[in-house]
């Protein structure tokens, strides 16, 4: 199949004061929660239902707890369509253990993931002077209480370190003031707390002396005023080796902390006087991983002009390789001041790059900058892991899944590492013909033109990479937007939407969202992009992507795309309805930056229908889904033709003849009435009272069939009868239906007739044995009220007789002087039922037709046409049928004939 896809702005509607209808969009009767702009309220929204409730998650990543700047996340109620304010959560009190955070700019609710009852958000902790944002995602219960937090890139700091200062105290140390500064200084050099240094001291001369453990003291100033209060134990000998041997085996283990990386710093102002048992000493030091620094102190022999060259070698030999790294020399205690910050250096990587100095790991990583529920965890993106080139990794219930650098070097070459590519930026998974799940993670600064890339992942953290797709245009931010669509329900991924929301067309910043199909060989094909190219402005089209359920009925899922620069970045959304697999058109509005994020997955009015939620620069707005109907008008009769003989009502005081009727619409959303179908179709239909009346009481006016519908809450409904002459012509119906309100309830489907008639023909039925033809036997009785001449037996003479019936060849008296003469008619029927009866009545031409009388009271109608006035011709036809054996023209006919 073909696919070919076109942008038709179709509907448009706006949350400004000049409302316009948009299609199944209520934008007239929509809930807005309103916030802060400068905390970026409605940066990201999320429908979610907890404790019973429903609720619209509003992300404030700029909100501030204090004095620090450290996001937070808002829930307002949505089962109460009356105004209320959103809470906040203060989730920015939340603290992880045993880790140092600086909770500024934490940009906590930066993202949000419904589980549907979790959400997950973004924060940063501090690692050393360096702030590692390595990202956090916390879950929150039902009452919205912290229940879980996950790290996944969270690494101890380069900081994590057991670092025991072997202080040499002996007598030649002078003046102890100036040791006892250096060491001050040094420990305002360490970033001590949990999780990062700790700090042991063993002072030592002929003898030995812990001053404080590791641990004893958690943070610098209690350090400092635990080093001011040591005093110089003295010592007639600097046994080194000793003092060495202590601090392996003894300090390291008193609060010493196991994957801390363990550091020795010996100071020392002379050789040692137990010189033999330093190889011993060092090379135990060195098997046990300890990092050794040496600073001598050559003040007691530049005091005496000692020279200095086999203690040197000794100190060297103490340090750790390479010498120039881990030894220092000072002419003096003085001068213990001169290296504070050149071994601080030399200690920590205070960058934050990796103790090999090969650049960062997953101290950037701002782990959960994307989140996207998988089947056995959560995916998240971490644009900073590996100098910006990002990663992704992923948290079961059987702990985290970091996937190895290298897994990444065939589609991120080395080469590039200084173009951070900031994979992760979006995550999102597919499933696959064959029912396995495929994760696909977006890069939209690889190479300046963006890459997707669809891979694999297991929880052995091997991740291979199947497929990537490639963005066409530098800074279009190609991969920054993913979304996969299961477009008609059965399970599979149908299509992958890649957006590029900075895509630049004919001057502007227009944006483009690109539709690849997904092959049954789970290739993947581009089939054509959605853009806005009737708007010469900046759009971003494709900022924001979301899938939500059928809207319009016609099996297939919708998507929606938001673009919240457009009209000088009040924002606009559009949604564009699924068919065949593929993605067709429509909707925009009014508030600043509306669209820059988009959630459907609640029905929030209880209508059936999910309810879109609307990110916008302070606000979060609620739109109303109104249901798409499609209708199917029909009426049928009980009984299926008028049967005029059986008067089975009264109107007006008078024995009728009504009809049962069925009318009905068949909707594609609730309306009056509903049944689900086997589709999953919702049938609504509407009964109208069961009574069709049948009127004939005025013979001035056409028949007419009155319906009483009643009033109906979503359809007008007017029906119209064509005039039938006689009952041997049936009744013509026309039902006509139409939406009642344009403003409220379900809409019509803009691709269905705004007015629908359904024509039904209802016949007589003819009373007859057959039922299309009827045998009448019609006999004509007539008489005039003039004297006619009776013959004798002797025809030569002739008498006046009485009135009598007029019979051929008989002869009528006209006496002298009258004008007017009248003709009695009587019609029988001896046969069956008649219909389409006429009479026609014929003058000689000294007779003017004058005027017509039924006689009684009668049912039938007589109309009497002729060419012109003074015709001697007139044809009379007659309306009701004439029933067998029983009708007849009242008593007769009055014919009037006026004598010229």
């Amino acid at each position: 199949m073909d696919y070919y896809y076109h942008l038709l702005l179709l509907w448009t509607c706006s949350l400004l004061p000049d409302l316009q209808l948009c299609f199944n969009f209520d934008t007239k009767n929509f809930k807005i929660f309103a916030g802060s702009k400068e905390t970026q309220f409605g940066y990201t929204v999320q429908q979610h239902e907890a404790g019973g409730r429903q609720w619209l998650l509003v992300g404030s990543p700029f909100e501030s707890t204090g004095k620090q700047q450290t996001g937070d996340v808002y829930r307002c109620p949505l089962d109460n369509r009356n105004s209320v304010n959103c809470s906040r959560l203060n989730l920015g009190k939340l603290s992880l253990d045993n880790v140092s955070e600086r909770k500024d700019k934490m940009r906590l609710g930066m993202t949000l993931t419904s589980n549907p009852k979790d959400n997950s958000f973004l924060w940063s902790h501090e690692c050393g002077s360096s702030l590692y944002s390595t990202g956090i995602c916390s879950r929150v219960s039902r009452n919205f209480r912290l229940s879980h937090t996950i790290a996944p890139a969270l690494q101890r700091c380069e900081t994590f370190m057991d670092i025991v200062i072997v202080l040499d105290g002996s007598n030649s140390i002078y003046p102890w003031y100036e040791v006892q500064d250096f060491l001050i200084n040094i420990l305002h050099k360490f970033y001590i707390g949990p999780g990062q240094t700790q700090v042991g001291v063993v002072q030592y001369g002929s003898t030995v002396v812990h001053e404080f453990s590791l641990g004893e003291y958690e943070t610098v100033e209690e350090v400092v005023e635990a080093a001011r209060s040591i005093h110089q134990r003295g010592g007639e000998e600097t046994r080194t080796a000793l003092g060495i041997n202590v601090a392996r085996s003894e300090a390291f283990k008193r609060g010493g902390r196991p994957g801390a990386q363990k550091v020795m710093i010996v100071i020392t102002d002379g050789e040692s006087h137990d010189s033999p048992q330093l190889v011993q000493a060092v090379g135990d030091s060195e098997r046990d991983n300890i990092t050794m620094y040496a600073i001598a102190v050559l003040g007691y022999y530049n005091r005496r002009g000692i020279n200095p060259e086999a203690f040197l070698k000794e100190i060297k030999f103490i340090a750790s390789d390479p010498d120039e790294k881990h030894f220092f020399n000072v002419t003096d205690e003085s001068a213990l001041k001169d290296i504070v910050d050149a071994l601080g250096e030399r200690i920590f990587t205070l960058e934050g790059t990796s103790s090999q100095g090969r650049g960062f790991g997953l101290q950037m990583a701002q782990a959960g900058f994307s989140s996207h529920l998988v089947k056995d965890g959560i995916l998240l993106g971490a644009v900073g892991a590996y100098d910006w080139n990002g990663a992704v990794l992923k948290e079961t219930k059987h702990g985290k899944v970091v996937p190895p650098k290298f897994s990444y070097k065939d589609e991120f070459p080395e080469e590039l590492k200084n173009h951070g590519a900031y994979l992760g930026y979006s995550v999102g998974s597919l499933v696959s013909s064959r029912g396995s799940q495929l994760y696909v993670a977006g890069a939209p600064r690889f190479n300046h033109t963006g890459k997707v890339i669809v891979f694999t992942l297991k929880n052995t953290g091997n991740l291979t990479i199947l497929h990537a797709l490639l963005g066409e245009q530098i800074g279009s931010y190609f991969g920054s937007e993913l979304l996969s669509m299961d477009i008609d329900g059965d399970g599979q991924t149908d299509i992958l939407l890649v957006a590029a929301p900075m895509y630049y067309s004919q001057g502007w910043e227009r944006g483009k969202v690109y539709i690849y199909s997904v092959t049954p060989q789970t290739r993947f094909v581009l089939q054509g992009a959605l853009e806005v190219s009737d708007r010469s402005q900046n759009s971003r089209l494709g900022s924001a992507l979301a899938q939500i359920p059928d809207m319009n009925g016609d099996g297939f899922r919708e998507l929606v795309i938001g673009a919240p620069l457009e009209d000088d970045h009040q924002g606009a959304v559009y949604v564009f309805y699924g068919q065949d697999k593929t993605i067709q058109p429509g909707f925009s509005a009014g508030l600043q930056y509306f669209g820059q994020s988009l959630h459907g997955v609640l029905d929030i009015n209880g209508d059936g229908l999910v309810d879109l939620a609307v990110g916008a620069l302070g606000a979060a707005v609620i739109i109303w889904s109104r249901g798409v109907v499609r209708i199917q008008a029909k009426l049928t009769f009980e009984p299926e033709k008028v049967n005029i003989f059986n008067k089975d009502c009264r109107r007006g005081g008078k024995e009728v003849t009504c009809i049962s009727v069925l009318g009905y619409v068949i909707l594609l959303s609730p309306c009056i009435h509903h049944t689900t179908t086997t589709d999953g179709n919702i049938n609504c239909f509407m009964r109208f009272p069961p009574r069709a009346v049948l009127d004939e009481s005025d013979r001035q006016q056409p028949r007419t069939l009155f319906l009483q519908t009643g009033s109906q809450s979503c359809q007008r409904l007017g029906f119209s009868v064509q005039e039938t002459p006689d009952y041997g012509r049936p009744i013509v119906v026309f039902l006509e239906t139409g939406m009642q309100n344009l403003d409220e309830g379900p809409v019509l489907d803009p691709d269905w007739p705004s007015t629908l008639r359904a024509e039904v023909r209802l016949p007589f039925w003819n009373g007859c044995e057959q039922e299309d033809t009827c045998v009448p036997d019609l006999i004509l009785h007539s008489q005039t009220d003039l004297m006619n001449f009776c013959s004798s037996r002797d025809r030569a003479a002739w008498s006046l007789c009485s009135h009598q019936e007029v019979s051929l060849g008989s002869v009528s008296v006209v006496e002298t002087g009258r004008r007017r003469m009248v003709v009695y008619a009587r019609l029988e029927n001896q046969g069956e039922n008649a219909y389409g009866t006429s009479i026609d009545i014929s003058t000689s031409t000294n007779l003017v037709f004058s005027s017509l009388i039924v006689k009684d009271q009668s049912d039938i109608q007589i109309e009497c046409f002729a060419e012109d006035r003074l015709a001697s011709q007139r044809f009379c036809n007659l309306s009701a049928p004439f029933l067998k054996s029983l009708s007849q023209v009242g008593g007769g006919i009055f014919t009037s004939l006026l004598i010229t």
